[in-house]
């Protein structure tokens, strides 16, 4: 049996170094003395406290809490070795069974039950940890997963399954870097599907190794591994990136190619889109395909070969092919899909509000996450707590637990800071509450910080948030914040900041949603804005796609150059576009808003839409929208984020009197002025020009004037919203940085669920339809 060593006194207390050739298991919860283990196996794999690929085994959970690990051979190295994954489990062993336990376990033997709990078997040779199972237990235990659930594996086409088992030289379910490097180096079929034609001999070319090495920071977004459907979700979206509309294009461009060479001139495509409807319908939606007789539409066919063309006589399918992908309604990137049966979230203990709070915990462990509580610490915010004699502890329980995320709240932060300082853990983190000690997150870390306006515990101001923010690595690190809003005019806010104690977390899935962005390749602020599509209906969501997520998108129904007197063309009602427009202004989200103003009855019974106008100005579009979007665009791809319609644009609505909506619609040059307005009542989230998600606000706000007629009328605008930050009545049109020397693009009310857009710059709002209801 292994021997027990007592450290008298507080835990505060130096405890006595262990005899040669022994080491201390970290003290169990609540005791002082620690357990000592002999000597460890000279032989087996050594255990990385970071769980990298040299560790390997699995865990096994049992029914009294614990975790064993089940490796035939495992070694020592460092704190998190053989002392620290037993002693992990040890932590949660009844007392009574630790002599029992940990002297089979020490010597090797043969061990054919344990008292009361739970019965384990093990069949161990001397100098090698036994391996151990569940064989029974009366109180229920589970494996805990490290590969890919059942569910997950079923939904993985076969193919990317066997590629993903070529690469997972260990078989445990998991792609390390050092896997995937090695899979491209020796294995010419995963070469092929990694990095198509491309030079694969890693060892002389450095070139390749660099991207191989880039490819795989890209799927674990910060992780040490990544499972099979990341690696499956990964290629799949290159894969669809290549092929979405390549057949349909393919097939109008050979339509127009009529003498089949291989290229189109101005002749052609006018002669095309003259006979062929299906031609007329793809190049120029909505307008009249009798080219000949129609200047406008001519001018318009002749304008599209000159963009495409760029100064030649003929183009190529290639030039076809890019212009229209780039105007082509494109189903914007969804989040990456998470599996959250097989996410591992571990959770500091102590500040989590188990029990004064527990619908934190309680909402985690209702997502589907594998959770574990690391509550055998104490509560470190008692005068020169000694933190740092606590971490192996919680160490040796993420080395056996093996977690996806650490999650900590409140004074929990204390032990998160001591980790990161340490190198104990260095993965995916969600901070709630920004503890004192917290001065700056450790490099190319994935982190989540959330924090609110008016937490009465650490009061830390936005500006202090946003530079420790400024310290994580760019496009790893992101703050989600919960101000109060600014007063109207009357005194009072349209929304209460979060307190200490974070009441948004509980609310739109909010908190495992911040768990999964930690966990995104990308980042977990585009992942978060991509979320923000979730609360809205799938009706809306298939409308806002049909109906296009750029300019370009939008202009190519225009049945004038918009360069006219006349700026509105009528929809007909019994038009796709005119139930696809009314559909959006109907719908409502499928979560309760924040602003409950009007009954939701009288919306949906008593509202009907009279009419639909197009809005066509083009000297508005060219010479500010346009702009500002390729700006845009630029702006948000040099910070290393690819620019996604439908996520770095949206559609919303703004109501005005009816002479301010002549002049948004008419305005030669913006139909906006930012600087020069804001929310009717006040500039509650700070200068800009205000739009609504959702139109029912926009008239129960009162921002809509009744005609004599009692018809009143509102518009429905595509937004250039690119990386929002929450707005505060301070910000007078400029926003804070992201990423010096790049500010944000526009402000919101929400960065969980935002109903109101606040636009800064006169190009970033498009007044696309006018809409007329009763």
């Amino acid at each position: 049996m292994a021997a027990t060593a007592t450290v008298p006194g507080s835990p505060s207390q130096a405890a006595a170094s262990p005899p040669a050739g022994g080491s201390f298991l970290v003290p169990p919860p609540g005791s002082s003395s620690f357990l000592l283990l002999p000597p460890r196996p000279s032989s087996g794999a050594l255990l990385s406290p970071m769980g990298s690929p040299s560790q390997q085994y699995r865990t096994v959970r049992t029914s009294f809490g614990g975790y064993l690990p089940s490796s035939p051979t495992m070694g020592g190295g460092g704190g998190g070795g053989y002392a620290g994954s037993v002693g992990a489990a040890l932590g949660s062993l009844p007392a009574p069974m630790h002599p029992t336990l940990l002297g089979n376990v020490a010597t090797g033997a043969h061990m054919s039950g344990v008292p009361s709990t739970g019965v384990l078997k093990t069949s161990s040779s001397t100098g090698k940890l036994p391996s151990f199972s569940k064989v029974f237990s009366d109180g229920g235990s589970s494996v805990t997963s490290v590969g890919v659930s059942s569910k997950a594996q079923d939904e993985l086409d076969s193919d990317i399954v066997a590629m993903c088992e070529r690469i997972d030289t260990d078989g445990n379910g998991f792609i390390s870097k050092l896997e995937l490097i090695a899979a491209v180096q020796n294995d010419p079929v995963v070469a092929a599907y990694v990095l198509p034609a491309r030079d694969r001999q890693l060892s002389s070319c450095e070139e390749t190794f660099d991207q191989v090495d880039a490819l795989f920071d890209k799927m674990a977004g910060g992780k040490q591994r990544i499972k099979y459907s990341e690696f499956a979700a990964h290629f799949r979206k290159v894969a669809s990136e290549k092929t979405a509309n390549a057949y349909e294009m393919r097939a109008i461009y050979d339509l127009i190619d009529a003498d089949g060479n291989g290229s189109v001139s101005k002749y052609e495509l006018v002669a095309a889109v003259q006979s062929k409807k299906e031609v007329a319908s793809f190049v120029l939606p909505g307008a009249s395909n009798n080219v000949m007789s129609c200047e406008e539409t001519f001018d318009t066919i002749n304008g599209i070969f000159e963009v495409i063309a760029g100064g030649k006589r003929r183009i190529e399918f290639a030039d076809f092919e890019a212009h229209f992908r780039k105007v082509m309604p494109v189903q914007p990137q969804q989040r990456l899909a998470m599996d959250r049966s097989t996410t591992r979230v571990f959770v500091i203990g102590p500040g989590f509000g188990q029990m004064l709070n527990p619908r934190q915990g309680a909402m985690i462990t209702n997502a589907g996450y594998q959770v574990h509580f690391c509550n055998g610490i104490p509560n470190p915010e008692i005068p020169n707590f000694p933190v740092f004699q606590y971490l192996p502890y919680i160490k040796a329980e993420l080395d056996a637990f093996q977690p996806d995320v650490v999650c900590c709240a409140s004074k929990g932060g204390v032990y998160v800071v001591g980790l990161w300082q340490v190198g104990y853990w260095r993965g995916p983190t969600v901070f709630i509450n920004a503890h004192p000690t917290c001065k700056q997150l450790p490099e190319g870390v994935p982190v989540v910080l959330a924090q609110g306006g008016n937490d009465e515990v650490y009061s830390t101001p936005r500006e202090e948030l946003e530079r420790i923010m400024a310290t994580g690595t760019p496009n790893r690190c992101w703050l989600y914040y919960v101000p109060n809003s600014g007063t109207t005019s009357t005194g009072q806010r349209t929304r209460m900041g979060d307190f200490h104690n974070m009441e948004s977390l509980l609310s739109h899935d909010l908190l495992p949603r911040l768990i999964d962005a930690t966990l995104c390749s990308e980042g977990p602020e585009l992942h978060m804005i991509r979320s923000w599509r979730e609360r809205l209906t799938d009706v809306r969501l298939e409308s806002e796609l049909w109906l296009g997520y750029s300019p370009e998108q939008l202009r190519r129904r225009w049945v004038t150059r918009g360069m006219g007197e006349q700026k509105l063309q009528e929809v007909s009602p019994s038009s796709e576009e005119f139930q696809h427009v009314a559909g959006v202004f109907m719908a409502n989200p499928h979560e309760l808003p924040a602003y409950r103003v009007g009954p939701q009855a009288i919306w949906d019974r008593g509202v009907r839409v009279l009419s639909i106008q197009r809005v066509e100005n083009g000297l508005q579009l060219n010479g500010s929208t346009k702009p500002y979007y390729e700006s845009l665009r630029r702006n948000i791809e040099v910070q290393g984020i690819d620019f996604e319609p439908g996520t770095h644009t949206s559609w919303a609505f703004h109501g005005a009197q009816p002479d301010a909506i002549e002049s948004i619609v008419s305005n030669p040059l913006t139909g906006f002025q930012p600087l020069a307005s804001g929310s009717r009542a006040a500039n509650v989230w700070g200068s800009g020009t205000y739009f609504a998600r959702d139109a029912k606000y926009v008239v129960d706000g009162g921002f809509t004037s009744p005609a004599p007629d009692g018809s009143r009328k509102m518009l429905m605008c595509l937004l250039m919203t690119g990386i929002s930050c929450v707005g505060d009545p301070g910000h007078k049109g400029v926003l804070p940085f992201r990423n010096k020397p790049h500010r944000y693009n526009s402000s919101v009310d929400s960065l969980s669920s935002p109903e109101i857009f606040v636009v800064q710059h006169p190009g970033s709002a498009l007044p696309a339809y006018l809409i007329t209801f009763i």
